[in-house]
Protein backbone atom coordinates (compact mmCIF):
# COMPACT_ATOMS: atom_id res chain seq x y z
CA UNK A 1 0.00 0.00 0.00
CA UNK A 2 0.84 3.66 -0.23
CA UNK A 3 0.21 6.26 2.43
CA UNK A 4 -1.60 9.46 1.55
CA UNK A 5 1.61 11.39 2.31
CA UNK A 6 3.64 9.22 -0.10
CA UNK A 7 0.96 9.57 -2.75
CA UNK A 8 0.99 13.38 -2.36
CA UNK A 9 4.79 13.49 -2.68
CA UNK A 10 4.62 11.33 -5.81
CA UNK A 11 1.73 13.31 -7.34
CA UNK A 12 2.90 16.92 -7.07
CA UNK A 13 5.31 18.56 -9.49
CA UNK A 14 8.93 17.64 -8.81
CA UNK A 15 9.68 21.29 -8.00
CA UNK A 16 6.97 21.41 -5.32
CA UNK A 17 8.24 21.06 -1.78
CA UNK A 18 6.04 18.87 0.42
CA UNK A 19 6.52 19.55 4.12
CA UNK A 20 5.23 17.07 6.67
CA UNK A 21 4.90 18.26 10.24
CA UNK A 22 2.89 16.30 12.77
CA UNK A 23 0.65 18.66 14.76
CA UNK A 24 2.44 21.93 13.88
CA UNK A 25 1.93 25.01 16.00
CA UNK A 26 0.12 28.03 14.61
CA UNK A 27 3.37 30.00 14.91
CA UNK A 28 5.17 27.39 12.79
CA UNK A 29 2.49 27.57 10.12
CA UNK A 30 2.43 31.37 10.07
CA UNK A 31 6.24 31.70 10.08
CA UNK A 32 6.57 29.66 6.89
CA UNK A 33 5.44 30.82 3.48
CA UNK A 34 3.14 27.89 2.73
CA UNK A 35 0.77 28.22 -0.21
CA UNK A 36 -1.69 25.52 0.85
CA UNK A 37 -1.99 22.70 3.32
CA UNK A 38 -3.58 19.29 3.27
CA UNK A 39 -4.51 18.13 6.75
CA UNK A 40 -5.28 14.42 7.11
CA UNK A 41 -6.98 13.58 10.40
CA UNK A 42 -9.53 11.15 11.71
CA UNK A 43 -10.16 8.27 13.99
CA UNK A 44 -7.68 5.62 14.95
CA UNK A 45 -8.39 2.29 13.24
CA UNK A 46 -11.02 0.19 14.94
CA UNK A 47 -13.18 -2.84 14.47
CA UNK A 48 -16.26 -3.26 16.59
CA UNK A 49 -15.55 -2.50 20.28
CA UNK A 50 -13.61 0.79 19.87
CA UNK A 51 -16.09 1.78 17.18
CA UNK A 52 -18.97 1.45 19.64
CA UNK A 53 -18.31 4.85 21.16
CA UNK A 54 -20.45 7.90 21.76
CA UNK A 55 -17.31 10.04 21.70
CA UNK A 56 -17.52 11.00 18.05
CA UNK A 57 -14.55 13.34 17.98
CA UNK A 58 -11.43 13.35 15.86
CA UNK A 59 -8.68 11.31 17.52
CA UNK A 60 -5.49 12.56 19.10
CA UNK A 61 -4.29 16.02 18.18
CA UNK A 62 -6.49 16.19 15.09
CA UNK A 63 -8.64 19.10 16.20
CA UNK A 64 -5.61 21.09 17.33
CA UNK A 65 -3.92 20.38 14.00
CA UNK A 66 -6.97 21.62 12.09
CA UNK A 67 -7.10 24.81 14.18
CA UNK A 68 -3.37 25.50 13.89
CA UNK A 69 -2.95 24.75 10.19
CA UNK A 70 -6.24 26.09 8.87
CA UNK A 71 -5.86 29.16 11.08
CA UNK A 72 -2.63 30.03 9.27
CA UNK A 73 -2.95 28.93 5.64
CA UNK A 74 -5.58 27.85 3.11
CA UNK A 75 -6.28 24.22 3.81
CA UNK A 76 -8.14 21.12 2.75
CA UNK A 77 -9.01 18.67 5.50
CA UNK A 78 -9.26 14.98 4.64
CA UNK A 79 -11.22 13.04 7.24
CA UNK A 80 -10.37 9.37 7.67
CA UNK A 81 -13.31 7.96 9.57
CA UNK A 82 -15.99 5.33 9.29
CA UNK A 83 -18.76 7.66 10.39
CA UNK A 84 -19.55 11.35 10.84
CA UNK A 85 -17.50 12.98 13.58
CA UNK A 86 -17.73 16.35 15.30
CA UNK A 87 -16.33 19.01 12.93
CA UNK A 88 -18.78 21.87 13.37
CA UNK A 89 -16.54 23.90 15.74
CA UNK A 90 -13.85 24.33 13.06
CA UNK A 91 -15.70 23.98 9.77
CA UNK A 92 -15.56 27.75 9.19
CA UNK A 93 -11.74 27.70 9.16
CA UNK A 94 -11.59 24.90 6.58
CA UNK A 95 -11.39 25.83 2.88
CA UNK A 96 -12.16 22.33 1.63
CA UNK A 97 -13.41 19.20 3.37
CA UNK A 98 -13.18 15.64 2.07
CA UNK A 99 -14.87 12.76 3.86
CA UNK A 100 -12.58 9.98 2.64
CA UNK A 101 -14.24 7.52 5.02
CA UNK A 102 -11.97 4.47 5.36
CA UNK A 103 -9.99 4.56 2.11
CA UNK A 104 -7.89 1.49 2.73
CA UNK A 105 -4.17 1.22 2.14
CA UNK A 106 -3.90 2.95 -1.22
CA UNK A 107 -3.20 6.66 -0.79
CA UNK A 108 -3.47 7.33 -4.52
CA UNK A 109 -7.22 6.83 -4.27
CA UNK A 110 -7.32 10.02 -2.21
CA UNK A 111 -4.76 12.03 -4.19
CA UNK A 112 -6.35 11.10 -7.53
CA UNK A 113 -9.38 13.20 -6.60
CA UNK A 114 -7.59 15.83 -4.49
CA UNK A 115 -5.36 16.78 -7.40
CA UNK A 116 -8.12 16.52 -9.99
CA UNK A 117 -6.97 13.52 -12.01
CA UNK A 118 -10.35 11.97 -11.32
CA UNK A 119 -13.53 13.66 -10.22
CA UNK A 120 -15.31 13.52 -6.91
CA UNK A 121 -18.56 11.63 -7.22
CA UNK A 122 -19.59 10.92 -3.67
CA UNK A 123 -22.63 12.04 -1.79
CA UNK A 124 -23.00 11.63 1.94
CA UNK A 125 -24.63 8.27 2.72
CA UNK A 126 -25.90 9.67 5.99
CA UNK A 127 -26.74 12.94 7.68
CA UNK A 128 -23.77 14.76 9.25
CA UNK A 129 -24.77 16.19 12.64
CA UNK A 130 -23.62 19.47 14.18
CA UNK A 131 -23.36 18.10 17.72
CA UNK A 132 -23.76 14.64 19.22
CA UNK A 133 -26.72 15.98 21.20
CA UNK A 134 -28.68 15.86 17.94
CA UNK A 135 -28.32 12.09 17.62
CA UNK A 136 -30.10 10.10 16.47
CA UNK A 137 -31.04 12.31 13.53
CA UNK A 138 -32.94 11.29 10.43
CA UNK A 139 -34.52 13.14 7.54
CA UNK A 140 -38.01 14.15 8.60
CA UNK A 141 -37.23 14.36 12.32
CA UNK A 142 -38.62 17.48 13.97
CA UNK A 143 -35.10 18.39 15.16
CA UNK A 144 -33.51 17.81 11.72
CA UNK A 145 -30.96 20.63 11.45
CA UNK A 146 -27.77 18.96 10.20
CA UNK A 147 -24.37 20.40 9.42
CA UNK A 148 -24.57 18.54 6.09
CA UNK A 149 -27.78 16.81 4.99
CA UNK A 150 -28.07 13.27 3.71
CA UNK A 151 -26.93 13.26 0.06
CA UNK A 152 -24.77 16.39 0.37
CA UNK A 153 -21.64 16.44 -1.77
CA UNK A 154 -20.02 17.56 -4.99
CA UNK A 155 -19.60 15.87 -8.30
CA UNK A 156 -16.64 17.10 -10.32
CA UNK A 157 -14.96 16.05 -13.53
CA UNK A 158 -11.40 14.87 -13.53
CA UNK A 159 -8.62 15.95 -15.86
CA UNK A 160 -7.63 12.47 -17.02
CA UNK A 161 -9.45 10.75 -19.84
CA UNK A 162 -11.19 7.62 -18.63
Amino acid sequence: GTTILSAIKNTVDKDTEVVYQENPSLDYVKSNDFSYAIVVVGETPYAETKGDSLNLTISGNGTQTINNVCGGVKCVVVLITGRPVVIQPYVDTIDGLVAAWLPGSEGYGVTDVLFGDYGFSGKLPRTWFKTVDQLPMNVGDSHYDPLFPFGFGLTTKGNKAT
